[in-house]
């Protein structure tokens, strides 16, 4: 006798089938194009060279500015406005160079970002007042926006086979130069004490800064020139078309002229995902800017006093572990627990991260500086290379959130505007809270500690809202 299926049966045999497709799909992805993800990721590395390297020598370089009156509990206020002002220039112009680059193209854009960061880190080596520092900062927040076009680069060159793999490469690559970076500045600032034999004349002695600003502006300049050889623009040229023809009576959005209108890509699926952004930025530049605060001033003011060398060494250590637990385990811990789980487990790691900082305070007041506190150093190490997965995850939110593909410059102007705007705010109100908590006794002087583990208490429970599954993207 013949057993005819069932609708029923029919159905899960059709969704079984459609199980087995995407079974499939995942364990074939489409092949990286290497040699342009290879030049995108060597620009996403000249970033945190050149903003993480001035973080060794910065409070220092205040200190010796004398724009203190000798109140070394005051370092905080005027370091934390040198290290926000970069974002708070980027956040008025990373918009409009994303959403410029939906329309003339990427490659321009990347190449005067570049630019700009190589002219601003020489002028700050050569800046011997606050004012030019400040405005060296400016000058490289307001011409570079490669950071939010960089993204939109990795998505138009991944699908959602090999995303995982391309995004998974950008923050090993920031661990690279979260490494080089704080390295380059510690080790090579004030190189006529530390190289006599070298750098012993008299112009190493008068900008003593220079020698690291000089070695990441060349760097800089090396991928400004792979990028101008090489690099292959990824937005396709608009092809010119005929109104009145009939093939051309359905015109493709893609086809439209200018800009993505920006009241378009504010959808939920963006807004939501940005917001998580925010938070993690937020979070993650406040710590990089109280954590080598926090190791410069001395104990009596609730620090360890370590100098700009030692500082320089625990940064880069930092940024080895970060690469190294990103090449080797983010694709993989992707795929076993999905981007959501593994987005909030890393905005989770903030908050112990915060509440050592006045243990490690504590026991070197009362004991020194310890096995106790290298330990609790290296607790904060792996913490912190654990929850930058969270950006690896963030960003594919992002990329999926799009409301359109050629809205995906726009939409990545908008993320990054939103991180910039609170990166900006981060270092400032941090590290002022650090100061004004040491000058006025807050919670015994430790009450930035408090305010920023409630900060991490609420980012949790954000980002807990995003879906367990990505969204569907956008075809056009």
């Amino acid at each position: 006798m013949i057993h005819h299926p069932t609708n029923d049966e029919e159905r899960i045999i059709g969704e079984e089938t459609a199980l087995l497709a995407q079974s499939r799909e995942r364990r074939n992805p489409t092949p990286l194009p290497w040699l342009q993800i290879s030049i995108v990721l060597l620009l996403q590395v000249t970033e945190p060279i050149t903003s993480l390297s001035i973080y060794p020598y910065i409070n220092q370089l205040v200190s010796e500015l004398d724009i203190t009156g000798g109140d070394e509990r005051k370092v905080g206020y005027y370091a934390g406005l040198i290290e926000s002002i970069f974002f708070i220039t980027e956040a008025i112009t990373v918009l409009q160079w994303s959403r410029i680059s939906d329309h003339v193209g990427r490659k321009p854009i990347l190449l005067t970002g570049l630019f700009g960061l190589t002219a601003s880190m020489l002028s700050f080596g050569l800046s011997k007042t606050f004012c030019g520092l400040v405005v060296s900062r400016c000058l490289c927040g307001i011409l570079n926006g490669n950071i939010g076009v960089l993204k939109s680069v990795m998505g138009e060159l991944t699908d959602s086979t090999n995303r995982a793999e391309g995004f998974a490469l950008m923050p090993v690559v920031w661990g690279t130069g979260a490494t080089l970076g704080p390295l380059m500045g510690g080790t090579l600032s004030r190189p006529a004490e530390r190289f006599p034999d070298v750098f012993g004349r008299g112009f190493w002695k008068k900008y003593p800064y220079f020698l690291p600003c000089l070695a990441t502006s060349a760097f800089v300049f090396t991928a400004f020139t792979i990028t101008l050889l090489f690099f292959k623009e990824t937005v396709p040229k608009k092809r010119p078309h005929n109104p009145s023809t009939s093939e051309n009576i359905f015109i493709d959005d893609s086809c439209h002229d200018g800009p993505f209108p920006l009241s378009k890509v504010l959808v939920h699926p963006v807004i939501l995902s940005v917001s998580n952004y925010m938070s993690l930025a937020f979070l993650q530049i406040s710590l990089n800017a109280l954590l080598p605060l926090f190791l410069t001033m001395p104990l009596a003011i609730g620090g360890l006093g370590f100098d700009p060398v030692t500082i320089g060494y625990i940064m880069g250590i930092y940024g080895i572990c970060t690469g190294l637990f990103q090449a080797f385990y983010f694709a993989r811990i992707i795929r076993l627990f999905g981007e959501r789980t593994i987005f909030v487990a890393g905005i989770a790691c903030f908050a112990p991260i915060f509440l050592l900082f006045p243990v490690m305070s504590l026991t070197a007041q009362s004991s020194g500086v310890t096995i106790f506190t290298w330990a609790c150093i290296a607790v904060i190490v792996l913490l912190m290379s654990f929850s930058d997965m969270s950006f690896g995850c963030i960003f594919m939110f992002i990329t999926a959130s799009a409301p359109s593909k050629r809205a995906l410059g726009a939409t990545n102007g908008l993320s990054q505007t939103a991180a910039s705007i609170v990166r900006a705010a981060g270092p400032a109100m941090t590290t002022s809270l650090f100061a004004a908590s040491a000058e006025h006794n807050l919670m015994w002087g430790y009450a930035v500690y408090a305010i920023l583990f409630i900060f991490s208490c609420l980012a949790v429970r954000l980002a807990s809202r995003l879906p367990h599954e990505m969204w569907k993207e956008a075809d056009s």
